[in-house]
């Protein structure tokens, strides 16, 4: 079974409690094995994704657009860094999504949002995204419950127009148990080097825990459609987050059966040309 079978949600209700955080599914590999397939899907996932990039060349309208979701230490950069940076970054538009500024919040939630989406032959990755309109939005009352009931149905009807515009979806939310990120922030305090990656907030949001998991709940239920499924991505081992990435984006690009454009000039002129080509 392919990780785009293994790792989606099945439709209906959902309940993350019943998934193992821990486990690593469908690769069958211990760590040491792991991080070195991680590595030898670099040359087949530069190859597709350069495709995808050249694609654009004839005018195919196609892109792909990676969204990262997850609790905070979940491993959103770990994922940029080791996964997402196997192939090649000219092809690549990644958006990191922060705090609204006061621009965007004077405008609708998704006015930001749409502004990033990638354009054709792209792979766009999303660190963070609408989702946290209504994760934070909903757990820290930052709209009214009226307007976040609003807002399911608007990133279904977002999602669905990025689908018939030719963008294929793959959204993962990186799933981690509270007791892993305890231990990833324990290790940002006792190191230095990522002192910056640490806030204090970050403990006072960790004591809202259950109400961000029935808010990922809910919104994983209501937008866990067809043309823009979830995939849940067991994260408290980082070798397998990275590697399931890794297949699920290999497995994304090669369903497209993406080949190299024609060249839209004489091979044999443009060859002749430069035989005839006096400068040394």
């Amino acid at each position: 079974m392919s990780l785009l079978d293994e790792l989606r949600l099945p439709a209906g209700p959902v309940d993350l409690r019943k998934y193992d955080t821990n486990s690593a599914p469908g690769v069958g590999v211990d760590k040491e094995t792991g991080k070195q397939v991680l590595a030898e899907l670099g040359p087949t996932l530069i190859e597709l994704q350069t495709k995808l990039f050249a694609s654009k060349e004839s005018d195919d309208p196609r892109r792909v657009l990676l969204i990262l979701q997850g609790m905070d230490t979940s491993g959103k950069g770990g994922v940029l860094k080791h996964t997402v940076g196997l192939v090649d970054p000219v092809g690549v538009k990644i958006t990191s999504f922060k705090a609204p500024t006061e621009e965007e919040r004077a405008q609708d939630f998704l006015w930001r949002i749409e502004r990033a989406v990638p354009e054709p032959g792209y792979l766009g990755v999303f660190d963070r995204s609408h989702y946290e309109d209504v994760l934070i939005g909903r757990v820290r009352g930052l709209a009214a419950p009226e307007e976040i009931e609003r807002r399911y149905g608007a990133i279904n009807d977002f999602e669905k127009r990025l689908a018939d515009d030719n963008t294929v979806i793959l959204k993962c939310m990186l799933h981690i148990s509270p007791k892993e990120q305890k231990k990833r922030l324990l290790a940002r305090l006792e190191d230095p080097t990522k002192h910056w990656k640490y806030s204090p907030g970050d403990i006072d949001e960790r004591q809202l825990w259950d109400s961000y998991q029935e808010a990922y709940e809910i919104a994983l239920e209501r937008t866990n459609t067809e043309y823009a499924p979830w995939y849940l991505v067991p994260s408290d081992k980082k070798w397998y987050r990275n590697l399931a990435i890794g297949e699920l984006l290999l497995e994304t690009l090669d369903r497209l059966d993406l080949d190299w454009p024609a060249p839209r000039f004489d091979i044999a002129e443009e060859k002749r040309r430069l035989e005839e080509d006096t400068i040394s």
